[in-house]
């Protein structure tokens, strides 16, 4: 079992354990793409303008960032502050909640939480089941004394925004139905799980990382953090050859604002016509990060396909039909790859 990060200790140098093969390290080099993550003012009168935005910003990055999107600072601010606050327990507190069962809530764990790990990365994650509230608030841990108390409000308030944005993308991309993704409640019926994720300072950021490249398994993730650099968002480009146009690119969200992202039910929906967000966590030699990652998911029995009007005429879907609990087992096989995932549920009939 990896000791956690955040146990007080001051790192002079990266441990062993860490340090990844030189073809997996992010390298010092900054990214290689200039290209800026979009932001969309969710305040404006204009929802057609930021249905286009919306969509745009899918379709090159799965991701954006939005502002002015009705969520109150002390909301926000009493999830970030209780967050931090968790990480700063004695260590024999977090570990009341440690597992390396991936399936208990709610879980503390380090790196990325599975047993028998060669390699470790520079992340400690505590992940905690929280919506429908009915169903997780007994769990919820009382330590510390803010952290029940904040996530309700924050957890209500991000759902909102998640659904928002969903209604706008359906809109964005001419979906019948601008309610798709709650029409009969399947697509993102599922529970709401947050991983409240900690990256201590990190001496030597080009030797590690804090989480590898994946894309989130949900519909669709909204992030906050606490203001210090470490998220990446790849920038892939849609034509021409392999690496033309790539890079990874910091996302650097302004005060106030959450970071959303797609996931791999989304791509799967619109059939390609936004991207799941792949992305990657860098560390920071200068200050600890801390982010709050709430993902929307589908109902396990769902059966994810194409919306109407997605797969032209003729052409079949680029994925086949799958129910979401086969595409949990296919992504946790997959170690989250997303190249290994899309060619495990490829459609080959077309």
């Amino acid at each position: 079992m990896a000791e956690p990060l955040s146990n007080g200790a001051v790192y002079q140098s990266v441990p062993e354990s860490y340090v990844l093969p030189e073809h997996k390290r992010p390298g010092r080099s900054p990214p290689s793409s200039a290209a800026a993550i979009p932001v969309v003012d969710l305040g404006g009168d204009d929802p057609d303008r930021m249905a286009e935005q919306i969509v745009a910003a899918g379709r090159e990055f799965g991701f954006f960032q939005v502002i002015n999107h009705g969520v109150p600072e002390d909301v926000m601010g009493a999830m970030m502050s209780a967050a931090e606050e968790f990480f700063k327990l004695p260590t024999e507190e977090k570990m009341a909640h440690y597992s390396t069962d991936s399936t208990k809530l709610p879980r503390f764990h380090t790196s990325v939480g599975k047993e028998q790990e060669q390699l470790l990365y520079w992340r400690d994650c505590l992940k905690i089941g929280c919506y429908p509230f009915e169903e997780f608030r007994h769990q919820w841990p009382e330590k510390p004394a803010g952290l029940a108390g904040a996530l309700e409000p924050y957890t209500a308030a991000v759902r909102g925004v998640a659904l928002r944005v969903l209604r706008l993308a359906a809109s964005g991309m001419g979906l019948a139905d601008e309610a798709h993704f709650e029409a009969g409640g399947e697509l993102t019926a599922g529970p709401v799980i947050m991983n409240v994720n900690h990256y201590v300072a990190c001496p030597d950021p080009s030797l590690t990382l804090g989480i590898a490249p994946h894309c989130d398994p949900n519909v669709v993730t909204v992030l906050m953090d606490n203001g210090v650099r470490g998220l990446q968002a790849r920038r892939r480009h849609r034509h021409g050859h392999q690496g033309d146009g790539e890079g990874w690119v910091d996302v650097d969200p302004p005060p106030g604002a959450f970071v959303v992202n797609f996931g791999h039910q989304m791509e799967v929906v619109t059939n390609g016509r936004v991207r799941a967000g792949e992305h990657r966590a860098v560390t920071n030699a200068r200050a600890p990060r801390t982010s709050v990652a709430a993902f929307v998911m589908p109902a396990m029995g769902c059966v994810v396909s194409p919306a109407a009007g997605m797969v032209p005429e003729g052409e079949a879907p680029f994925l086949r039909p799958y129910t979401y609990q086969e595409f949990v087992g296919v992504y946790t096989a997959a170690n989250g790859d997303r190249d290994a995932v899309l060619a495990r549920l490829r459609n080959h009939s077309g």
